[in-house]
């Protein structure tokens, strides 16, 4: 049975998750923590808990949701895995932060690619990849289809979608893929976004006013 602890990072409220399951192997999507406090949040629950850190990924590569990446890294030796369309955002991340008015001390480099069904495996447990770009290039979402859950980065929020105005938005490809590949889920499925309260896919088809 997986658990899911949801941690919100950094100026632009990023939400960390921490999954992880009986054995206590755990996994970290959008690592966000920016601030010492915050680095220090997330390291006194993973030691609290007893968990073991195996697996860090990205739902897209934009600089909020990796600006955690390197401390990962170097706190727990865990690399990073992307899809490979999402790699161009590292490239510039340096300036990237800077606009926003961070500074990210260290670029981490993947590890490996994620693509489209891809299953990832921690403990018990196991979630698919589903490849849905038009936020961002290389975003994808991870998928729980036996505790039907969903973690959407920034696709699909609470009343919203992904802003599609930033380098390798896609308006029509984002309206397209939420259409054709998360809201064909059941509806009782809980959508866990990169920003913002949980939703849940039925209350999406019914009251999102993009969709």
């Amino acid at each position: 049975m997986i658990t899911i602890k949801t941690f919100v990072f950094n100026d632009i409220r990023v939400n960390t998750y921490l999954l992880y399951d009986e054995t206590k192997e755990c996994i970290i999507i959008d690592a966000g923590c920016y601030t010492e406090s915050e680095k220090n949040e997330l390291s006194e629950f993973i030691n609290q808990e007893d968990l073991k850190l195996i697996r860090q990924y990205a739902t897209h590569c934009h600089i909020d949701h990796i600006i955690g990446n390197g401390f990962i890294h170097d706190t727990f030796n865990i690399d990073l895995e992307i899809h490979q369309e999402a790699e161009i955002f590292l490239k510039h991340a340096d300036s990237y932060a800077e606009m926003l008015g961070f500074r990210i001390d260290k670029i981490i480099n993947p590890v490996n690619y994620l693509n489209e069904g891809d299953i990832i495996k921690f403990g018990n447990s196991k979630l698919k990849v589903i490849y849905t770009p038009g936020h961002a290039g290389g975003s994808i979402c991870f998928y729980s289809k036996e505790q039907k859950f969903i973690i959407t980065g920034d696709v699909l929020f609470q009343g919203s979608i992904g802003r599609t105005d930033l380098p390798t938005g896609n308006f029509q490809l984002l309206i397209n893929n939420i259409k054709t590949k998360l809201l064909t889920l059941d509806e009782d499925t809980i959508v866990y976004p990169g920003h913002g309260p949980a939703t849940r896919i039925g209350f999406e088809k019914k009251n999102n006013p993009f969709l």
